[in-house]
């Protein structure tokens, strides 16, 4: 597997758009790092373009990638690889492209700019939500055999979590003000895997008070390590559960 993921991400890295992602994301932290006399306020700049972009792409791209790759999957499984190893590799290679190309673009102007603990929570942050938005993606390409459909779906869910989740969350808080609503709220959010990482930055930065009606909850719960830990967990979760049911649903299908 180790092997066929290596192929497979040596393809990925020569791809124009890994190469024009890398790029953008480059000129845009160093135009940020520049405009910007606090090194603070562009780090947020960039986490919200960050928290636009990264899902965006990652699972455009990933999806793009599945149904393009197709055939070159119905050629490995005539080979003596399980489903599994196949599945696993593209995923794998996909995510870590992705990851690389964060990790240049974002990485380095962090490392020149603002090498302190917010810039790497920053990038590894943004490599977290890679590889979230790339298991989401597969497990939507993987269910769905017709390309538009699948680039349909996830844009669908790029929509509901980038814009769409925290206005019902408001809406909720907002109709039932009348009630204690904190653990609501917590659990609410920690179905969001974009609301998850901008916490994770935001907390670190001490500025909750800019995350909106939630953000002092967080700031109690999860500003402890605990919390932190409990974040990244849930981020965790939100990478293995869709990659385990594509997994399933890959190996079921017909092809």
């Amino acid at each position: 597997m180790l092997r066929l993921s290596q192929y497979i991400f040596y393809d990925i890295v020569r791809n124009k758009v890994i190469l024009g992602y890398t790029a953008f994301l480059f000129l845009v932290s160093v135009l940020l790092f520049n405009l910007e006399e606090n090194s603070s306020k562009a780090i947020l700049s960039l986490l919200n373009i960050q928290l636009i972009v990264i899902p965006l792409i990652s699972m455009i791209f990933s999806t793009i990638h599945y149904y393009n790759s197709y055939e070159f999957i119905e050629l490995l499984l005539t080979q003596p690889i399980s489903r599994t190893r196949v599945l696993l590799s593209e995923y794998l290679s996909t995510a870590f492209s992705l990851g690389a190309a964060l990790l240049i673009g974002v990485g380095i102007p962090v490392l020149i700019y603002v090498p302190d603990i917010h810039g790497i929570s920053l990038v590894l942050t943004g490599i977290g939500l890679t590889f979230v938005c790339t298991s989401i993606a597969f497990y939507a390409s993987v269910i769905s055999r017709d390309k538009a459909r699948g680039i349909g779906i996830v844009l669908l869910l790029w929509f509901y979590f980038a814009l769409i989740y925290d206005g019902i969350i408001l809406m909720i808080l907002f109709s039932f003000s009348d009630y204690p609503l904190e653990t609501l709220s917590l659990i609410l959010t920690a179905f969001n895997p974009i609301d998850l990482a901008r916490v994770s930055i935001m907390l670190r930065m001490d500025v909750s008070a800019l995350m909106g009606y939630t953000g002092a909850l967080y700031k109690d719960f999860f500003g402890s390590i605990l919390g932190m830990f409990f974040t990244f967990g849930i981020l965790f979760l939100w990478m293995f559960i869709p990659l385990v049911f594509a997994v399933h649903a890959f190996c079921k299908k017909d092809l």
